[in-house]
C-alpha cells in the first residue's frame, strides 16, 4: 500500500494527520467543519474542489484538521485595477490573485482573464494546482489569479495597461521563489512579457523567472506552448490502450478549441484518432468521416471561430457534442460543463479532462456508475504546469533545452503520473480521480507533517 507511512504519529509536531476513526458517510453528509462554514455559499468548482478533498482525506483516514487546512487558501489578495480606456474614460475593474499551498515550494498557477472570473472559482482553481504540482511532483504549490474582464472588449494598449497596473498591485505577493505566474484563459505569452517587464522595472534587475509561458526570446521555454495539449493527448491515448481501444480505430470529441483543445486535437488526428467533433465559445462542427484538423486550424486563424467550416455540419449545440456517440470526449474549455442534467446522456467510453474542473461531483458519480472511465484533470491536464516548471529551471540556471529534450522529459512525467495512479487503482479498487487525489493530498499532507507548525 502506496500511502502506509502516513499513519505514523505526529503528535511530537503539534499536528496529528491521522484519523483515529475513519468518517463515516454519514458525517460526511451533515458535518460542516470550520472551514466549510467560513465560505457556505461556495459556487459549485469550489464546492466540487472541496468535494475531492473530502473524499481524499476520509480514504487516507486523517485527522479532520487536514481537512481544514487544505481546504482554504494559505492567502489570498483582491485589488482594484483602475484602467484609463482609449477614450479617456476610467473603468474600475477587480483582480484577485489567490495562493492556496505554499508546503512543497511556491507558488504556480495562471492569470485568467475573463468576464465570468470570481473569488470562488480562484479559490478552486488554486486548489486543483495544489494537486496538480502534487500528483507530478513538481515542487510547487498551487496559486491561481484573475481579472474580471473580457478581453476581447478591450484594445490591445488597454490590455497592456490592465495588465501592468495588476502587477504593480500584487508585486509584493509574488516572485520567482513565492508565487510564478503563466498563461490562462484570455492571457498569452504576450501577457507574461508585459507582467515580466513590469516586476523587473520594479526590482531593477530582468527576473526571468517571475512568469513562465513568455515568449522564447525572453526565456520561455521551447514546447511550453503545446506542453498542456500534448500531456492531454498522451494521457489519452493512454486511457484508450486501457480500455484495448486502438488510436487509429478510434474517435473523438473535443470541446473547447482554444490553447489546449486545439493542440490536443491536433495531436490526437495526427496519432490517427478521428476527431468527428469540435466546439469552442461561439458554435459546434461534426463530421462522422473525421473533420480535417489541420484546414479546421487555417479556418479559424482566418474567422477566429470552428463555426462555419465548410468541412462539417453544424451542431445545435455544446449538449449534442457532449453527447456524441465517441470513444472518448475532451471536454477542454471551462468548469463544470458535465453535469448530473447531462452526464446521463454521455455515451464516450473515455472522458479525458483536458480544463480544469469539467466534471461536477455529481456528474463523476454518473459517469462511474455508467462504466465510463474518466481521466481527471489534475492528471490530464498537467503537462503545462511540467512544463512551466522545466522553464523555472531553465531561467534560473540561465541554461536552455531543446524541444526534444523537453518533450522527451514531459512525456517521461506523463507515464510516471499515469503508473502511479493506476497502480493504485489497481490495488484498491477506486477511481482514477480517487487515486490521483489520495496520492496527491497524502503528499502535500506529509510535507506539512515534516515541516510541522511554527509557532
Amino acid at each position: 500500500m502506496v500511502m502506509s507511512d502516513m499513519g505514523r504519529s505526529t503528535h511530537d509536531l503539534g499536528m496529528d494527520l491521522r484519523h483515529k476513526q475513519p468518517i463515516g458517510p454519514q458525517e460526511h453528509g451533515t458535518r460542516q467543519s470550520g472551514a466549510e462554514n467560513v465560505l457556505a455559499t461556495a459556487r459549485r468548482p469550489l464546492d466540487d474542489a472541496r468535494a475531492q478533498l473530502r473524499e481524499a482525506v476520509e480514504y487516507l483516514q486523517y485527522d479532520e484538521s487536514v481537512y481544514d487546512m487544505l481546504a482554504v487558501a494559505r492567502r489570498e489578495l483582491s485589488v482594484s485595477i483602475p484602467l484609463r480606456r482609449d477614450d479617456g474614460r476610467v473603468e474600475v475593474l477587480t483582480g484577485h490573485r489567490v495562493q492556496h499551498n505554499l508546503s512543497r515550494g511556491p507558488g504556480k498557477g495562471g492569470l485568467r482573464y475573463s468576464p465570468d472570473v470570481g473569488i470562488d472559482e480562484v479559490r478552486a482553481l488554486a486548489i486543483w494546482m495544489t494537486w496538480k504540482c502534487a500528483l507530478l511532483d513538481v515542487p510547487f504549490g498551487g496559486a491561481k489569479g484573475g481579472i474580471t474582464i473580457d478581453p476581447r472588449s478591450y484594445s490591445h494598449a488597454e490590455l497592456e495597461r490592465v495588465t501592468r497596473r495588476y502587477t504593480s498591485e500584487v508585486s509584493p505577493f509574488i516572485g520567482p521563489d513565492i508565487d510564478i505566474m503563466a498563461p490562462d484563459i484570455g492571457t498569452d505569452e504576450r501577457t507574461m512579457a508585459w507582467m515580466l517587464d513590469t516586476y523587473s522595472v520594479g526590482r531593477g534587475n530582468t527576473v526571468l523567472g517571475i512568469v513562465t509561458g513568455k515568449p522564447v526570446t525572453l526565456g520561455g521555454s521551447l514546447g511550453r506552448a503545446m506542453a498542456t495539449s500534448r500531456g492531454v493527448a498522451y494521457i489519452a491515448m493512454l486511457a484508450l490502450a486501457q480500455r484495448s481501444i486502438r488510436v487509429e480505430r478510434a474517435s473523438a470529441a473535443v470541446q473547447g478549441f482554444g490553447k489546449v483543445g486545439r493542440g490536443a486535437a491536433r495531436i490526437l488526428h495526427d496519432a490517427g484518432v478521428t476527431v468527428v467533433g469540435v466546439s469552442d465559445a461561439d458554435g459546434a462542427i461534426f463530421r462522422q468521416s473525421g473533420i480535417d484538423i489541420p484546414k479546421l486550424e487555417e479556418h479559424v486563424d482566418m474567422t477566429g471561430s470552428v463555426v462555419g467550416f465548410s468541412g462539417a455540419e453544424p451542431l445545435p449545440g455544446q449538449h449534442e457534442l457532449l453527447t456524441l456517440d465517441v470513444d472518448m470526449l475532451v471536454p477542454a474549455a471551462v468548469e463544470a460543463v458535465l453535469t448530473e442534467e447531462n452526464a446521463a446522456q454521455v455515451r464516450a467510453k473515455v472522458v479525458v479532462e483536458g480544463a480544469n474542473g469539467p466534471t461536477t461531483s455529481a456528474a463523476d458519480r454518473i459517469l462511474q456508475e455508467k462504466g465510463c472511465l474518466v481521466v481527471p484533470d489534475i492528471l490530464a491536464n498537467a503537462g503545462g504546469v511540467v512544463v512551466s516548471y522545466f522553464e523555472w529551471v531553465q531561467a534560473n540556471q540561465a541554461y536552455w533545452w531543446t524541444v526534444d529534450e523537453v518533450e522527451s522529459r514531459l512525456d517521461a512525467r506523463m507515464q510516471f503520473a499515469w503508473n502511479r495512479v493506476w497502480e493504485l487503482v489497481e490495488s484498491s479498487g477506486i477511481s482514477l480521480r480517487s487515486a490521483a487525489m489520495a496520492l496527491a493530498v497524502r503528499s502535500v499532507a506529509e510535507a506539512h507533517r515534516v515541516r510541522g507548525l511554527y509557532p
